[in-house]
């Protein structure tokens, strides 16, 4: 069951724990200052934000996610039925909170609706190839 649970889960924690200041400083909006600064040859700098890489797990999450999928079992259902109201919620709070009204949030919940997108595309997917259908050659 431990396993049904979708990963992300995590992102949306994360965000929630800084942007409603639990380890000190609020995350606004302009609150994203870069945390990660990267020399390129260029002479440039790539500065990366909590929110970049809040974004970057979430989207190795919904690869794990996506693999998930591809298993047919009961667990699988209870997995996507977990994921869509993962989805929810941060559809509930990315339209009531406002410190969930930034791109980064808007970002997290598109990563879950394609997650539950996925999860049930892969699952149907997979689910007609196990049907067989007619006798076959005899």
């Amino acid at each position: 069951m431990l396993f049904n649970i979708p990963l992300l889960i995590a992102p949306l924690i994360v965000y929630n724990i800084f942007a409603f200041g639990w380890f000190g400083n609020e995350i606004t909006q302009a609150g994203f200052e870069p945390i990660i600064n990267i020399p390129m040859v260029s002479g440039q700098t790539c500065m990366l934000t909590l929110g970049d890489l809040m974004i970057i797990a979430a989207l190795i999450l919904l690869f794990v996610e996506i693999i998930k999928a591809t298993r047919t079992s009961v667990g699988s259902i209870v997995d996507h039925i977990l994921s869509t109201i993962l989805f929810i919620i941060y559809l509930i709070e990315f339209l009531l909170v406002g410190r969930a009204a930034t791109s980064v949030f808007f970002i997290l919940m598109f990563i879950s609706l394609i997650d539950v997108i996925a999860g049930y595309s892969v699952t149907i997917r997979g689910a007609r190839r196990d049907v067989s259908f007619g006798h076959g050659p005899q």
